[in-house]
């Protein structure tokens, strides 16, 4: 099982993410206050996405789902910006993380030999154009919906320095992170 978990940070890496690691979920650090960020609506998102507050649920039943699970494999991608405020650069660099991470879901699906995965990634869900939230319909795609680290109430800055990974990657640069948990 060792190999096959250093195969998926190799793979994690070939299919461009900057550097990933893998993480014991007893070692993921929680800090509700990052929920309360999604409550005051900061990313823009709060009650507006099926993976987003409140919809999600409960914080306490996020980090009680993630505790169940025993390892992660954390990746983080890391994008040029043309300067500091550079909104399409960023909004460019969320949308290559996505196609990096959505690969690397797929790859690590693909291996099926681990009884459950929980993949969480940078932001919002953004499988569908416009979320089934927002007409009052369920989920379209729930077994592609994926709900962000923060929403789950993952200190993100923590893991990433636990892991040996810099949440700063330098001037002008944008950097998002993934982490999908394995059983």
């Amino acid at each position: 099982m060792e190999k096959v978990q250093n195969d998926l940070v190799k793979e994690a890496l070939e299919l461009n993410a900057t550097h990933a690691a893998l993480v014991e979920v007893t070692k993921i650090p929680f800090n509700e206050d990052f929920r309360k960020l999604c409550e005051q609506n900061s990313c823009g998102s709060y009650n507006k996405n099926w993976m987003c507050p409140p919809a999600v649920g409960p914080i306490s039943d996020l980090i009680k789902r993630v505790s169940g699970f025993k390892q992660g494999l954390l990746l983080q991608t890391v994008h040029r910006l043309e300067d500091s405020y550079d909104w399409e650069g960023m909004l460019e660099g969320q949308a290559n993380h996505e196609k990096v991470f959505r690969k690397l879901l797929e790859h690590v699906e693909k291996r099926d030999i681990f009884s459950q995965i929980l993949p969480l990634s940078a932001g919002p869900c953004m499988h569908c154009a416009k979320c089934a939230y927002l007409t009052g319909k369920e989920c379209f795609f729930p077994d592609k919906a994926i709900s962000s680290v923060e929403a789950y109430g993952i200190d993100v800055t923590a893991l990433l320095k636990g892991c040996g990974i810099p949440y700063s990657n330098g001037q002008n640069t944008v950097s998002y992170v993934g982490l999908i948990l394995l059983m």
